[in-house]
């Protein structure tokens, strides 16, 4: 009836499902009774006499007014609690990069491991999805995970899981994408802390995210733009992610990865206070790969980040 059940979130969202289906199963087959009893009791016959008025009960109106609602606020307090815990991923999560393309899903390990179509990640261990596309909406989804987030090209969405038993696990495209939609599969390969370990040491295919996105840093020349010197024509990107960035309308914005993004590929949407528009667009330039790349850079750029004026 339901997928196997393999990360910590996955029994909570089953038990929601089953108390909406009994919920509306109960009613269903009240309302079915109701019919045929009412149906059977009240037929059309001669020795019948005229119907009597029946008068109102007010405990009747209160009761089928009050019950209903109770149930609805369980429904959506119990819903609530469990959407906010499943996009809220625990701090100190591992983060993995994950770009859709028509028809794969290509992934970026922190260690500089890429995989395409496969995902190996260690059991008990949080981890955190950074998820976008490069063409078309894709959905990623782990059924044994209860995990689906949508990859929108131009946005970056995250999803979190941590698995909870070692194991193969389907992962599908959930969003119609193409003639080959039904063949942009792949799988979640949950293994040991040793296995994993294992699995690391003998899959090093490259640089960090973190390492390639700093290597673009430097070959596209930001570094001569974003410095903390004085008279720098961009403003200084230490440790700018998470802080709250003045803009030059008067208003501020958070410098989360969209907003980094946004800078990178379309500079003049959004211009920091005391700066002239004068970085060029990278929009065409860079794949999203690099894009996140130069995002995992940015966010490791410690130290405090001077006001943008």
């Amino acid at each position: 009836m339901f997928p196997e059940n393999a990360s910590t979130i996955a029994g909570q969202v089953d038990l929601v499902y089953l108390y909406l289906n009994l919920v509306c199963a109960v009613f269903a087959i009240g309302v079915v009774i109701a019919i045929v009893y009412f149906a059977i009791r009240y037929r059309r016959n001669p020795t019948h006499t005229a119907i009597q008025q029946v008068e109102g009960s007010h405990l009747l109106e209160i009761a089928w007014s009050v019950v209903p609602l109770i149930l609805m606020m369980t429904m959506f307090g119990w819903g609530a609690w469990l959407y906010v815990r499943a996009v809220t991923p625990p701090k100190g999560a591992m983060d993995i990069y994950v770009v859709g393309k028509q028809w794969m899903w290509k992934v970026q390990h922190p260690t500089g491991q890429r995989e395409i179509n496969d995902l190996h990640v260690p059991v008990n261990t949080p981890v955190r999805l950074t998820i976008t596309s490069e063409d078309v909406i894709h959905s990623y989804y782990i059924p044994a995970f209860r995990m689906k987030r949508d990859a929108v090209p131009g946005r970056y969405s995250q999803a979190w899981f941590e698995a909870t038993k070692p194991g193969t696990y389907h992962i599908f495209c959930a969003e119609f994408c193409g003639t080959k939609h039904s063949q942009m599969i792949g799988k979640v390969h949950v293994l040991s802390a040793e296995d994993y370990a294992n699995w690391l040491a003998g899959n090093l295919s490259g640089d960090t995210a973190e390492e390639a996105g700093k290597k673009l840093f430097e070959a596209n020349r930001c570094n001569t733009c974003h410095h903390d010197q004085s008279g720098a024509r961009g403003p200084n990107l230490a440790g700018v992610f998470g802080s709250q960035v003045k803009l030059k309308d008067g208003s501020t914005v958070l410098a989360n990865e969209e907003f980094i993004r946004e800078s990178i590929l379309r500079p003049q949407a959004k211009i920091v206070a005391g700066f002239e528009p004068v970085m060029p667009t990278y929009e065409g330039q860079l794949s999203e790969e690099q894009v996140l790349q130069l995002v995992a850079y940015i966010k490791t750029l410690a130290g405090p980040a001077k006001e943008a004026k």
